[in-house]
């Protein structure tokens, strides 16, 4: 799901072929440039459920082939593009590195930790994700590695836990 702040498209991308996909995702974002609701300096929607570099591509594409010749900053339309289509390195795991760096400060913060009667830091930890895509999985990994443990994963289609 391709999500603004303005609206989305919601498919089963399993009954849609690549190319439907991606003239769905066109015509999106040819809707959202007509009602003045995409653009850097507009609102910049990103990648949700089933979508991810190859369809922001399609619509920096898009708005940059309709719109690129009055607004200097087309390329900036949309985030969670490609490298090699002016995306930005590290952009993929930002989310999970983030959602990392807040619980790692509040457990380092001693005040937060007595409150909730809690030892600090992450290490010994046990923590469960729900959805395990790039902020779920990148986060994990950061858990991890400051020695938290991850005991369980839950999925649309299922869950594990131990």
């Amino acid at each position: 799901m391709l999500e603004s702040a303005k609206g989305g498209i919601r498919i089963d991308p399993s009954k849609y072929s690549v190319n439907e996909i991606e003239q769905l995702t066109r015509k999106y974002t040819i809707s959202l440039a007509k009602k003045n609701s995409i653009g850097a300096a507009v609102d910049v929607p990103g990648p949700d459920f089933g979508t991810g570099e190859r369809e922001m591509n399609w619509v920096k594409d898009t708005y940059q082939t309709y719109y690129g010749h009055t607004d200097v900053n087309a390329t900036g339309c949309v985030t969670g593009k490609s490298v090699g289509q002016s995306g930005i390195r590290g952009r993929l795991e930002s989310a999970g590195l983030g959602a990392y760096y807040v619980t790692k400060t509040l457990l380092d913060n001693q005040d937060i930790c007595n409150t909730l009667n809690l030892s600090p830091g992450l290490r010994g930890k046990t923590f469960t994700v729900q959805g395990f895509g790039n902020v779920g999985y990148f986060a994990s990994k950061y858990f991890t590695e400051a020695g938290a443990r991850l005991i369980g994963v839950a999925e649309l289609d299922g869950s594990v836990y131990n």
